[in-house]
This record gives structure tokens, sequence and C-alpha cells, in this order.
């Protein structure tokens, strides 16, 4: 007699058998891959209409219940969304991220960007929007909430991932780090453990906990979207205290609280007496007694220690669903088997251990033919390689395939904006104006017309018109790149930026104050750079749209043009007897543009040089195989000979 652990490899038979006959050419064949757009998200699936529109109402369902707990009424989305609904566990773990050389076992995953932003998620699980509630909830503070500490952040998301979705309600309160100490293998059969992580609630039932001013002063930053594990005392008492603070309806007070800590720099332990009206002795106590009177979170922990604990209990708090299936509109549309292998595609390229293989079956796509032999081209395909070599700073070859998607599809309004997003970062890498600047700004109107709430266009408009002469209307376009997401620092530094050029010195010197103590390296380091330079800047008169003396050929290019000139002229002179000199440093950036050729930028500390090599894949490298135009923060050291059409021309270079 077979165990009831035991039926797994059946069950798997019998349910390919059933899909099977489900899928015979009789049954109504509904089209394999959907689009699926409801009032604020675009779904894409291969999981049938019904699934789809689950998924979008799951996701409606979450983002009304963030607006609720945080009292906003117009929430902001100001880089596309889209999500993608697996049925194919196959295809879902072939582009889940990897961990350890192995996909994730999570049922959904996030990828963000500045211009495109995804969820993907394995809808042949069950409750799936879990595994990524907490990224949203992060993903609505950023764009809908003013910078706060870290933990209110983590302990809102965490909170938040605990949600549970139906039809008809909502549910919220229990531990989002809750797990079974048991695990189960491909045949049903289940083995403890051993050191399971520990639940939030475990964390807490211990003697140690943080005071309320270590917790509310210690940095957490998740700029980068990249989180360690959430089973830390750190993330435990940050859920708490934001349940605390939620349940007994204390954030207006909590909103007080950051008045007086953010904008009017007042000590941590003064501004919660004076938001909550206690002591943090008090409040650290009144948050603990919330914690052991919250009596089912105990009981959840007993239940989960069971061997085969399902974790089906009821949440703390329940409230009605604010969106109801059958009333939300959506509108279907069917998508091509290669369109949808494309937008797969343009994930994975999105996520470095997978990039390789998303070029691959972007590639594949490209090479597909129709029933008479010709090829079928793709548009999506061409915008996803335009993508990639825009970050690998491959700009022709990136205007290239935008201009066959263009060919392909002209109306696709998404390619005005990559057409100005190509000519914003070829001026940001060559340190040049803007080229095509009348052009760019009236492509990101059409964006923005088409995309009212897109952050970055209104960022990239602000830069254009600056350079354009234009300060006033610069200024109203960052303004608004800030509103839609407010804690976005580089918007912020832009605005210090534009500000500068418009002489008005008190307010950028303030929002460079500000950002020198930004937890982004790059934001603090390029803000004290300003504020060094701001003084220079305002008694001399030199403004930062200046009209500087460009080439239409960058720096590099004309050392290479005049290498080029060298390496043409007969060659009557003595050999080379320069001294070859030795340097240790810092390697920032490697500028590959004009291959085979390189120029290296590596300062010591004291100055900068710029170091060239006629061809960087036979320079000499130890350390590593060979040059990598990549490389950037490198510790390096460096022979080569001074003079030449640079500071020098490299003999040998050391990688640490």
């Amino acid at each position: 007699m077979l165990r009831p652990n035991s039926y797994g490899p059946f069950r798997a038979l019998f349910s390919g058998f059933l899909i099977l006959c489900l899928s015979h050419p009789s049954r109504a064949a509904e089209p394999q891959y959907l689009e699926i757009h409801s009032a604020h998200f675009n779904v894409f699936t291969d999981a049938g209409e019904k699934k789809g529109r689950e998924v979008a109402m799951r996701f409606e369902q979450m983002r009304a219940m963030f607006g609720q707990l945080l009292v906003r009424q117009k929430l902001h989305m100001p880089v596309p969304l889209t999500i993608f609904a697996l049925k194919d566990d196959k295809r879902f773990y072939q582009m889940a991220p990897l961990h350890n050389g192995e996909p994730i076992s999570a049922t959904g995953f996030f990828v963000p960007g500045e211009d495109r932003q995804f969820f993907v998620l394995n809808v042949s699980e069950d409750d799936p929007y879990r595994a990524v509630a907490h990224h949203f909830a992060h993903l609505l503070l950023n764009y809908n909430y003013p910078p706060t500490q870290g933990w209110f952040d983590e302990g809102f998301a965490e909170y938040f991932s605990s949600i549970r979705l139906d039809n008809k309600q909502v549910e919220m309160g229990s531990d989002p780090e809750l797990g079974s100490p048991y695990k189960e293998d491909l045949f049903g059969n289940q083995s403890q453990q051993r050191n399971p992580p520990k639940s939030l609630t475990e964390l807490l039932s211990g003697w140690v906990w943080l005071s309320i001013p270590d917790l509310f002063n210690m940095r957490h930053d998740t700029w980068t979207y990249q989180e360690g594990t959430h089973r830390t005392l750190f993330y435990a008492q940050s859920w708490i205290t934001m349940h605390y603070l939620i349940n007994k309806e204390k954030l207006s007070e909590t909103g007080t609280y950051f008045g007086l800590v953010q904008l009017q720099k007042e000590p941590v332990e003064n501004a919660i007496q004076q938001a909550y009206g206690m002591t943090p002795a008090q409040l650290d106590k009144t948050i603990k007694d919330y914690f052991h009177s919250l009596s089912p979170l105990f009981q959840d922990q007993e239940a989960a220690r069971q061997p085969g604990a399902v974790s089906n209990r009821p949440e703390l708090l329940h409230f009605p669903s604010p969106i109801v299936l059958e009333e939300m509109a959506t509108e279907t549309k069917p998508v091509t088997e290669s369109d949808m292998r494309c937008r797969l595609a343009e994930v994975m390229v999105r996520i470095p251990e997978r990039r390789e293989q998303g070029l691959k079956e972007v590639d594949a796509v490209l090479k597909l033919t129709d029933k008479k032999g010709e090829p079928i081209d793709n548009e999506i395909a061409h915008r996803v390689l335009a993508w990639v070599h825009m970050q690998n700073k491959e700009f022709p070859q990136a205007a290239e395939e935008l201009g066959n998607a263009a060919a392909l599809d002209s109306r696709d309004i998404s390619l005005r904006y990559y057409l100005s997003l190509l000519k914003y970062k070829m001026a940001q890498s060559k340190h040049e104006e803007i080229q095509g600047l009348a052009n760019m700004m009236i492509d990101l109107k059409v964006t923005l017309d088409w995309y009212p709430e897109f952050a970055e266009a209104y960022n990239m408009l602000a830069m254009a018109r600056i350079e354009g002469g234009g300060s006033a209307s610069a200024l109203d376009a960052i303004k608004e790149a800030i509103r839609l997401s407010p804690r976005n620092e580089q918007y912020v530094f832009n605005l210090g930026q534009i500000n500068a050029t418009a002489k008005k010195w008190d307010a950028a010197r303030a929002t460079f104050e500000r950002l020198k103590g930004s937890s982004n390296p790059k934001i603090a380091e390029a803000a004290r750079h300003e504020l060094e330079q701001l003084a220079t800047v305002q008694k001399y008169g030199i403004t930062p749209n200046a009209p500087k003396h460009v080439a239409q050929a960058s720096p590099f290019d004309e050392l290479e043009q005049e290498a080029q000139k060298r390496a043409q002229q007969p060659d009557d002179s003595a050999p080379d007897t320069r001294k070859t000199e030795f340097v240790k440093g810092l390697l920032l950036r490697v500028d590959c543009s004009r291959p085979p050729s390189a120029l290296l930028t590596v300062t010591t500390g004291a100055k900068s040089l710029k170091l060239r090599t006629a061809d960087y894949k036979t320079l000499l490298v130890m350390g590593e195989n060979s040059l990598s135009c990549e490389w950037k923060n490198r510790k390096v050291s460096v022979n080569y000979k001074p003079g030449g059409v640079a500071d020098g021309d490299l003999v040998s270079i050391e990688v640490e």
C-alpha cells in the first residue's frame, strides 16, 4: 500500500495527462499569450485571461491598500511597470535570478530600472503575491512618500508583505517571515532542518531588543533595492513598531516625528518625546507590551513547528477588498509568441547573471523565418539590443538598433524616449553637449503626452532645457520629476545644478549641503565636489552651462585622430627613448569608444592621468586575463612612458 506522501510522481503524471487532454485541438483555443490592461497595470501571461485578470486585480488591491494604510488619495507610478504571470515553471526558473548558482526559490521577483520595471510571478504556485509584496511596498514608498529613516521603510514593507488577498477581503498582520522548520523533497517526504532561520516573532521573544533611539538612528539604506535576509532583530523590531503605529493610528504623530528629526534636526530622543508624548523608554515598553498582547502570533509560531503544518490560519486584521473583480475594467489582446519571448528576454538582460541567456533568446527570435523562409523581424528585439548597447556605451550600435525598431513600428512612442536617452547618455559619457537638443526636447514632450508620470523623461527634459538656456522651464521640469519620485537623489542633485546655473546660489548650496550626507557614495561625493566649486563659480561668474569650446569630436576622439595621423606618417624619428615611469593609483574608467585603442583615467589622489594604449587587446595585463572596458574604481599599478598624445603611453598594468 502506498504511503500518502509517495503519490507525488503519480500526481505529476496524472496532471500531465490532464493538461494534454485539456489542450486537445477540439477545445476552443484561447491565444497562448495575452496582454491584459487594468486601470494601473499591464499584465502579460501564458495562464489564460481569467488568471491574467486575477493577477491584475491582486496588484490593484495591493496598490489600493497601500493608499489606505498611508492615507494617500493619489498614487504615482513614475516608471512604466510590467507584470509577467507565468504558469510555465520551467520558463520562470530559467529567467529567475540566481543565488549561490541556483535559481531563487521564491515564487516571484522584481527587476528595477529607470526606464522600465518588472514583476515576474510563478502563478502555478499558490499565492505568489507575498513573494513580491515587500518590493512592491518599497516601490510605492519611493514614489509616494517623503524620505524617512530605515526602520520606517523596512517596518512598513515587512508589515505589508504579510498581505493575503482574495476576491472579497484583504488580510494582514501576521509574521511575514514565519516558516516551517521542515523541508519536503520531490516525493513528499518531510525532514526537519537543522538550525532553521528564526521568524520575527521568535526573534522578538528573546531577551534582547535594540533601544528605540538605537533602532531609529540605525542606517539601513535600500536605494539599490538590494537587501539581505529579513530575519534580523532590526527587521523584527521595525516590523512590530510599524505594526503598533499603524494599528494604534499613530502615523500622524510619526509624521510630526520625521518633521522634527529631518527638517528641524532635533535629536531623536527629543523628537520622540515631542511627537508621541512619551519618553523613548516609555515608547519602548509600550511597543513590547503591544507585541506580547498579540497572542495569535504565538499560536501561529507554535503551529508552524508541527510537521505538515499548512499556513492557512486567518490574519490578525481584515479589510473589505477595495477592488471588486466583476467591476474591474480590463482590456485584453493576444500577444505573438515571438513578442512574448522578446519581452521575457528584456527582463533577463537586466539581470546580470541572465544577460547572456537573454541575448541568445533575442538572437534566436531574430533568426525566425516565415513559411516562405523569409526572416521575421521583431521591433521589441531591436529595442532590447539597443538598451544593452547603451549599457555598454556602444552608442553607434544602439542608434542602429533603434533605427531598425523604428522601421518596423514607427508608432511606438517609447522609441522616442530611447532616442532621447541615447543622446543623453552619449553626452554624459563623452562630457559633451547634447547633440540634436531641439529634437530631443520634442521627443520627450511626446513621451510625456504618452506617459504623463514618467519621471526620468522630466529629468532629461530639465537637463536639456538648462543646456538650451531655459533655466525657468528647466526648474519646472526637474521639480515635476522630484514630485513624482521624491526619493530620487539624482533628481535632487540635478535641481542643485540647475539652481547654480540660474545663479540661485543659496538654493543650490542648501541642496548640495543636504546631499553630501547621502548614503549613496556617488551622490555624496558629487555633492561635496559641487560645494567646493560653488564659491569659485559664484565669484567668477562661470556658470555650469556657460558656453564651452566643444569640438564635434570628444577629447578622446581628438587624441585618436592625432594618433592615427602620426601612425600614417613615415617613422623617421629615433627609437623611443622616453623613460618608463611607475605609478600606483585608482583606475576610474576605461574609454574604449574608439577601438582598438583605449584611454584609461588613473588618479593618484594628487593628480589624474590620461594613459593611452594603441591596442587594449594586446596590452600586457597582470592580475587579469585582459583589459576590460567595463573596469571602474579598480586599484592598479601602471608602467607608462610620459608624453605622446595623452599624458602617457601605457606599457603594462597590474590590477589588484
